[in-house]
């Protein structure tokens, strides 16, 4: 790795006639590279008084910019954490506009999480750049394809997933009301719209952990209505899927975005992901007793077939029953880049083929869920 610099640009006018920098809006540019670094403070510097450092030096931001954009690779831990250090002072900027060269939205995701007003994705586009820090702090508009926002239940809720993963990540304070409160938006988004649409715009969008995620959320809230559950136990039940594989946070990404079958090596790392989760939550005190009973145990299976304590019978509860048929059925209607999408129907026959492992009476009543809502 290069050795850690700071860039600081004179202020000009597009004439080049020198201006004060008091003047010109203060822009604080950070990146994982030197490249990335440069080309950036090379946009901005005739417009903006620029300073800029890489992320794996010692943060050197002695005052507070109008502005910070970070030009990083998201899904590198240490770049998370590099950026969570400099939190107190990104979050007094009035624009923190990230640039995310890969458009996944995972990447996305994890820029808001991070705490980002606007993302741009693709590569670095100077005149996007420029116009996102003329333009207005709040863009009126956040549906474009040049310029990505939260603004809806499943990037909420995806930014919460991100939130989560990078908190058991880095061991950090978990955000667990605003995890339920992402699960609350999915429950009114599937209640008003359905759960096909929910289905179809995750799988349009999302890919891998988050893309899972999303879909298990959304079959357990929309199987729990088609059960006709209480407020109550509806919270419990998408406050379950939303924590169940939070676990995963701690297992190589090699690993959980592998394609194709995994060796045994790498399955028995996988199986450790609802312990993982489990004992990351076991002590929080907004997490109920129901939903740690989610997280352990939503692979184990009635026969004691299942994972980690081999339960069996009466020891596995219903949210847990429901939370396992939700999983499995998500699971096999993910959208993956290398092998076609399951049909529905395909995959609820699977699930009707399980005897023994799965509440036959909810596999029963589950059967509207898959095929027609």
């Amino acid at each position: 790795m290069q050795s850690a610099r700071t860039i600081s640009s004179p202020a000009k006018n597009d004439g080049g006639v020198r201006m004060t920098e008091a003047i010109r809006p203060f822009v604080h540019v950070l990146a994982d590279s030197s490249d990335k670094l440069a080309g950036v403070c090379s946009a901005l510097e005739r417009q903006f008084t620029v300073a800029g450092e890489r992320l794996d030096a010692e943060a050197k931001l002695s005052q507070v910019p109008f502005a910070v954009v970070v030009r990083a690779e998201l899904r590198d831990v240490g770049t998370i954490a590099a950026i969570k250090k400099r939190a107190g002072k990104l979050a007094k900027a009035t624009k923190r506009i990230f640039l995310v060269e890969h458009s996944s939205h995972v990447g996305i995701s994890q820029a808001y999480a991070l705490g980002a007003t606007l993302v741009l994705p693709g590569a670095l586009n100077k005149s996007k750049l420029l116009a996102a820090l003329a333009g207005p702090a709040e863009p009126a508009s956040a549906g474009s394809s040049d310029a990505a926002q939260p603004d809806n239940a499943v990037e909420a809720a995806a930014t919460a997933i991100a939130s989560m993963f990078t908190a058991v990540t880095l061991g950090e304070p978990l955000d667990v009301d605003g995890t339920k409160e992402a699960g609350r938006r999915i429950a009114d988004r599937i209640t008003e719209h359905g759960l096909s649409e929910w289905l179809a715009t995750v799988r349009r969008h999302h890919e891998g952990t988050y893309q899972h995620c999303l879909l298990v959320t959304g079959v357990a809230i929309d199987f729990g209505l088609s059960l006709g559950v209480g407020r109550t136990d509806l919270e419990r039940l998408y406050s379950a899927a939303m924590f169940h594989d939070i676990g995963k946070a701690q297992i190589p990404l090699a690993i959980l975005d592998k394609p194709g079958r995994l060796d045994t090596d790498e399955r028995a790392m996988i199986e450790k992901h609802p312990a993982a989760g489990y004992e990351f939550l076991k002590d929080h005190e907004k997490i109920s007793p129901e939903i740690l009973d989610a997280v352990r145990h939503h692979h184990e299976y009635l026969d004691g077939s299942g994972y980690p304590d081999a339960l069996c019978g009466e020891s596995i509860n219903d949210i847990v029953r429901i939370l396992t048929i939700s999983d499995i059925f998500a699971a096999l209607i993910e959208h993956r880049h290398y092998k076609p999408t399951m049909p529905r129907t395909e995959a609820y026959n699977i699930l009707c083929g399980m005897t023994g492992k799965l509440e036959k009476a909810l596999v029963t009543s589950f059967k509207e869920v898959a095929l027609t809502r």
